[in-house]
């Protein structure tokens, strides 16, 4: 049984984060698990997520995006209120930025999404990028 389609085209945020992923090379967008995925090829970038609570609890975060992160920036990311531990990804280094926490500073998402996508690209893609 598919997922549910849990976001729509008119979402917070989503059309600049289609426009942010979607420029790095050879990236492209499919739904996975309901919810806007972007990869080259792995996944470096995800619209939409969930907190699991210690009971056990999910808050959703609609409006947010989820990318990887390196252990050397996970610890100040995770003392800035906007981020939290996203269900499922986050012990494999995932981290949400809730888009509804304060005002969205585009340039620090554009940021985020350009290391998650260094940390998963091939090396082709990334000297691509470089040579832009």
């Amino acid at each position: 049984m598919p997922h549910p389609i849990m976001f729509r085209d008119d979402d917070t945020g989503l059309a600049e984060v289609r426009r942010i992923a979607l420029a790095f090379p050879e990236t492209f967008e499919k739904i996975s698990h309901g919810k806007p995925v972007f990869c080259a090829p792995k996944m470096f970038a995800v619209y939409g997520g969930s907190a699991k609570s210690a009971a056990g609890e999910h808050t959703r975060y609609p409006h947010c995006v989820l990318v990887k992160v390196d252990d050397s920036e996970r610890r100040a990311l995770e003392q800035d209120s906007r981020f939290f531990f996203p269900a499922y990804m986050g012990p494999f280094g995932w981290l949400g930025l809730d888009f509804e926490a304060a005002p969205v500073d585009w340039a620090e998402v554009t940021e985020l999404i350009d290391a998650s996508f260094r940390m998963v690209a091939p090396k082709k893609s990334i000297k691509q990028l470089d040579q832009r």
